[in-house]
């Protein structure tokens, strides 16, 4: 994990590599909960049984529980000190290339695409890869959007 001193230093990472989150699991019951919290029950995410019939063998992820996840992985991969608050202000890109089998482990890789000022501090793109150890293809890569205000 990558930790900035100030707005400034993370300004001048664009380019680089800003860490790689641990590693998390994705187990049957993050699915449900995820699809009672957004209405999503396709069978492909919450039977098994059927599941167990389709291409994948199994359950898989939904692609937005996969992006859903980047809040959690972004803390592990880097942070800033010295702001007043982040503020989460969009995606440019989202693909969801590889789907995740139930019961696997995902991590993020962080890499700082862009900065620049905006009012009060810095907007950053940062390109989250979100991979697991099985996989050839990336499960997410998706470009967010953060603003950061100076403290």
């Amino acid at each position: 994990m990558t930790t900035f001193a100030s707005l400034t230093e993370l300004t001048a990472a664009v380019g680089t590599e800003l860490g790689t989150s641990a590693w998390h699991t994705i187990d049957q019951e993050r699915v449900n909960l995820f699809a009672e919290a957004t209405g999503d029950h396709q069978w492909i995410h919450v039977d098994p049984a059927r599941a167990k019939e389709s291409p994948f063998g199994g359950t898989i992820a939904h692609g937005y529980l996969t992006l859903s996840l980047i809040p959690v992985l972004a803390k592990e991969c880097y942070a800033v000190e010295g702001v007043r608050m982040a503020l989460n202000y969009g995606s440019e890109k989202v693909r969801f290339p590889a789907p995740v089998p139930v019961g696997t482990a995902v991590r993020a890789t962080a890499e700082l695409v862009s900065a620049e000022e905006v009012a009060g501090g810095v907007q950053v793109l940062v390109r989250y890869t979100i991979r697991s150890e099985a996989g050839t293809k990336p499960h997410c890569v998706a470009e967010t959007i953060t603003r950061f205000y100076a403290a």
